[in-house]
């Protein structure tokens, strides 16, 4: 179960004059994943009425980004509604002069990556929230050197799990740009849908001798390609890898 989840169900205990309690237990001798771990340790520690905020963001810490960094409107947040107005107004805007829509590209990534903004290091819910969204605006390398600078001077040396958020977004801007809609990560297998499919390109990709008997292609309505990877190698540096080589057949 999620941390939202096991907040909820708590969230049924008690809700009457007399005192009740919530027992949240495992088997005697299982072995509990760090994450389960730190859920239930959360779970815990904000026990006061009013947790519910704190536990959100204790969640995101512990996930890492997920889907904050995809297109989707639940995947944002707070943002969500500051985000949607502004392009709900911009169609408006676009609409009453004339001029047709700009359609992008957008692509979620969902990696077994620690992409987080510890709050060790950003104190503040709301600051965190809002570096979130910025950080998930990002769209070229001139953004994100912007951003680390402002980082490095209002919080000092930034800790690995930013450095990764901020590649992730990269990640997710470059995959756009090269007609990929979605990236996932299942063990040490990744997926990238296709939204543009350049046979060609991908003909081109797949003939490398780095990604032999390890690119696979799946055609049809929904095209995508399976990269299996080399042990050892990160899931990060390796979908980036392979969406840069996809943009360069792409170009030739």
């Amino acid at each position: 179960m999620g941390l939202a989840q096991l907040h909820q169900i708590r969230g049924r205990i008690g809700r009457s004059a007399r005192r009740a309690y919530a027992y949240l237990t495992y088997r005697k001798g299982k072995v509990l994943q760090e994450i389960a771990a730190k859920r239930l340790s959360a779970i815990r520690e904000y026990v006061e009425f009013g947790s519910g905020f704190r536990i959100a963001m204790r969640d995101l810490e512990i996930r890492g980004a997920g889907n904050l960094l995809g297109p989707e409107q639940s995947g944002y947040l707070m943002s969500v509604g500051y985000d949607l107005y502004l392009k709900l107004l911009e169609e408006a805007v676009l609409e009453e002069r004339g001029e047709e829509q700009r359609i992008e590209t957008e692509c979620s990534a969902d990696l077994t990556v620690n992409a987080n903004i510890p709050e060790r290091y950003v104190s503040s819910p709301e600051q965190r929230m809002d570096l979130y969204r910025r950080i998930a605006a990002i769209r070229s390398n001139d953004d994100a050197s912007d951003l680390l600078d402002e980082l490095l001077d209002r919080y000092g040396e930034v800790p690995k799990p930013v450095l990764a958020l901020l590649d992730v977004a990269l990640l997710r801007a470059a995959a756009a740009r090269a007609g990929i809609s979605d990236i996932t990560q299942k063990r040490d297998v990744l997926r990238f849908q296709l939204a543009v499919f350049r046979p060609e390109a991908v003909v081109r990709v797949c003939g490398l001798n780095k990604y032999r008997q390890r690119l696979t292609v799946a055609a049809g309505e929904n095209p995508a390609l399976t990269l299996k990877l080399k042990p050892g190698t990160g899931a990060l540096e390796s979908a980036m890898e392979l969406v840069e080589d996809l943009k360069l057949q792409a170009q030739e």
